[in-house]
């Protein structure tokens, strides 16, 4: 009895830690004007991941300032996390930006350097961020990527995302970010055809100026994609944080979009 309860145990055990959790976050314009409040709602709101996927970095000064600022906030709340930033995308038409990845270094190890994509930087304005992370000797890469616009038609950027997959053949890849586009659209057909399931559906990730009859999201923006042959989706979800605040007014401060998040495990 007692060897079966060992083993219960730990399976038990084995199944709660052997997960990772990855949160995406667009932080609309992040950079030098988050005030340290702002900063530290923030890193609260992401302290129990693991790692943190950030779009709409300030390009210019204050954007890389703003990652190192939460990541040193978040060193203070209780685990070892460390970030790397892209450089600005090489949007000439379009609004250039960087993005961040902020991770716990207990959980996982960074492999190699990340890097935006330039194969498709002509066609894609904000090209993706890509960068490849270890947990217990399996390995995942994160495609962080904000899309152009919804009246820009950001579906003529997210159609080269069917390409990628053979262009990284040995590479586990998990898109995430705001697509300004929803997973029902035709144009991600494609990746769903290769096994690529979305984590939300229906779920609307963008913020409305003002709540109307107490209905405050916008629009099906944001969103993760995983290869289910290789990834368990555990849970998902997102952060409805603009509930605590009084007004969406106050919550705009942080960001116009909602956080959301996939927990899983590799097989």
């Amino acid at each position: 009895m007692k060897s079966l309860l060992s083993l219960l145990f730990f399976l038990i055990s084995y199944i709660v830690f052997s997960q990772t959790k990855l949160i995406s976050w667009n932080l609309e314009n992040f950079g030098k004007s988050k005030s340290e409040e702002t900063i530290n709602y923030i890193a609260n709101s992401l302290r129990d991941y693991d790692l943190i996927a950030i779009q709409e970095v300030v390009a210019g000064y204050g954007g890389g300032q703003a990652v190192a600022r939460l990541a040193d906030e978040l060193n203070r709340k209780g685990a070892k996390w460390d970030y790397v930033i892209s450089d600005p995308t090489s949007s000439s038409a379009y609004k250039t930006e960087r993005y961040a990845f902020i991770w716990k270094t207990s959980k996982l190890k960074k492999i190699g350097r990340a890097w935006l994509e330039k194969k498709y930087h002509l066609e894609i304005d904000r090209e993706p961020y890509f960068c490849t992370f270890q947990y217990e000797k399996k390995q995942f890469t994160v495609v962080n990527f904000h899309a152009i616009t919804k009246n820009k038609q950001p579906e003529t950027e997210i159609k080269y995302f069917k390409f990628l997959p053979a262009e990284y053949p040995t590479l586990n890849l998990i898109f995430a970010g705001d697509f300004n586009c929803p997973q029902s659209h035709t144009v991600f057909n494609p990746l769903k055809k290769m096994g690529y399931h979305s984590i939300l559906v229906n779920q609307k990730t963008s913020l409305k100026k003002e709540c109307k009859n107490e209905k405050c999201l916008a629009s099906e923006f944001d969103n993760i994609y995983y290869n289910a042959s290789k990834i368990n989706s555990i849970n998902s979800g997102v952060i409805s944080f603009y509930k605590n605040f009084n007004s969406l007014q106050e919550a705009r401060r942080i960001s116009d979009h909602i956080p959301i998040w996939l927990e899983f495990s590799l097989n």
